[in-house]
């Protein structure tokens, strides 16, 4: 009786050990923050992550059955508005004047039959004699990018809603100026996207997200063209809740639209579009709105007031590569616009990089220097006390803009840059962060006008 008892004494120690070591083990491998720990709510994110010690493997979750992420796909819709609801909880405060650049260029076999702008070719130097000093063809996804960060997301489709609402759960900061062209037109190295545009203000509608649009210069862009864009645009999506509008001053709100590249017209083109003593001019239209010129060289700031724009910005991420791009021509910039009562939109940046798809280009990389970078350009874009910062990017990839979440990886081309020692979302912190700091700002600005 008494081994009888020491058996079973020993039976249970060694029965308590080992639910003590499987805990352990279990313990190790659960990760330390979930979907509500985290700001961003990233834990919601339709990602999976693949670890072995020589590399950081990520796969769209969109590759299962469900395209949603899981927190939106069970239960009834009373609990799905509940979630949503915990969701927004955990998410910063929109501030509708921040506007990040997002392109929705992307495509990959699954959605899309193919690999788009992941794909990215080579660029060639325009000295022919440079550019047979370095490499030519095509990146090869999944593994080679043309990108020198890769997407937490991996090679993910601008289709996939499960993308779309990721990028909007981590949007929910900022507006996003979506990259726009006409229905059937688009960039040299991809596809018309402007179908997406339907899911893409549904999804942005659901976490609060407003969308303006980007226009980008298509094939034929004029002062007619223009007008039928615009056009098409407020008809199809001026009504949607997503679609931004600002007020410029109280009691007027129109629709605001960037112009990339305004300069590729002349200032009389756009006159016949945005002055109101021309004929075909889209002003007391139905279809007026805030048109906003990209400001490259100091010589564009007449162009622009002559051609009848309502504002500028400055696009580039670059500091020094443009006079409209250095950040010690701010204060002159903004100067000016205030002169011609012009909206002044400075652009800033976490770096670039973009030596992926231009590899003679180093000159013009700006190294993050863990956010550094970023905030030094934040804090010069808000001494000028501008009405609206926008950020580029939140997805330009090609030029390593993009604040949206990279992780580490080795591909076939070697090892990508990454935010370490920094978390995937970082820069999404300091864009939170900068967003209630520019609220705070403008707030006090308010008041010391009254």
């Amino acid at each position: 009786m008494a081994r009888f008892r020491r058996k079973t004494c020993f039976a249970a120690i060694t029965l308590t050990s080992f639910v003590f070591v499987i805990t352990v083990i279990l313990k190790y491998f659960t990760p330390e923050d979930n979907g509500f720990s985290n700001t961003f709510g990233l834990g919601f994110l339709p990602v999976i992550r693949k670890m072995d010690k020589d590399n950081i493997k990520v796969e769209s979750e969109s590759k299962k059955d469900s395209n949603a992420p899981k927190t939106m796909t069970k239960g009834t819709a009373e609990e799905k508005t509940k979630n949503l609801e915990l969701v927004l909880q955990r998410l910063p405060e929109p501030n509708y004047n921040m506007h990040a650049f997002y392109y929705t260029w992307y495509g990959n076999p699954q959605f899309d039959g193919k690999y788009i702008h992941w794909d990215h070719p080579l660029l060639p130097h325009w000295d022919p004699k440079v550019a047979s000093n370095y490499p030519n063809g095509r990146h090869s996804p999944p593994d080679d990018i043309g990108a020198n960060f890769y997407p937490a997301l991996g090679a993910y489709s601008s289709r996939d809603p499960s993308v779309i609402e990721a990028h909007m759960q981590q949007l929910r900061t900022a507006s996003i100026a979506v990259s726009w062209y006409p229905p059937g037109k688009h960039d040299e190295n991809g596809d018309s996207t402007d179908d997406i545009l339907p899911l893409l203000l549904d999804v942005a509608h659901k976490y609060q997200v407003k969308v303006a649009f980007h226009i980008e210069p298509f094939k034929g862009r004029d002062d007619r063209s223009m007008f039928d864009s615009v056009k098409y645009i407020m008809e199809k999506y001026g009504k949607h809740p997503a679609f931004y509008k600002y007020e410029r001053t109280p009691g007027d709100v129109l629709p605001l639209f960037y112009v990339y590249d305004s300069y590729l017209q002349s200032p009389d083109t756009w006159a016949k579009l945005l002055k109101k003593t021309e004929e075909g001019s889209i002003r007391n239209t139905p279809y007026d709105g805030i048109f906003v010129a990209l400001l490259v060289e100091e010589k564009h700031k007449r162009d622009i007031l002559a051609a009848g724009f309502d504002g500028v910005y400055t696009y580039f991420a670059t500091n020094g590569f443009s006079y409209g791009s250095s950040q010690n021509n701010w204060p002159a910039i903004k100067a000016f616009c205030n002169e011609h009562n012009l909206i002044f939109i400075p652009s800033v940046g976490p770096g670039y990089v973009d030596t992926s798809i231009r590899p003679w280009n180093y000159r013009n990389t700006r190294n993050r220097i863990n956010g550094k970078y970023y905030e030094t350009s934040l804090r010069a874009a808000l001494e000028t006390k501008p009405p609206i910062i926008s950020i580029t990017s939140f997805n330009e990839w090609h030029e390593g803009t993009q604040i949206e979440s990279a992780v580490p990886k080795t591909g076939s081309q070697g090892a990508y840059s990454d935010y370490l020692p920094l978390k995937p979302n970082f820069y999404l912190e300091i864009t939170s962060r900068w967003a209630k700091k520019f609220e705070e700002e403008q707030e006090k600005w308010l008041q010391l006008t009254k």
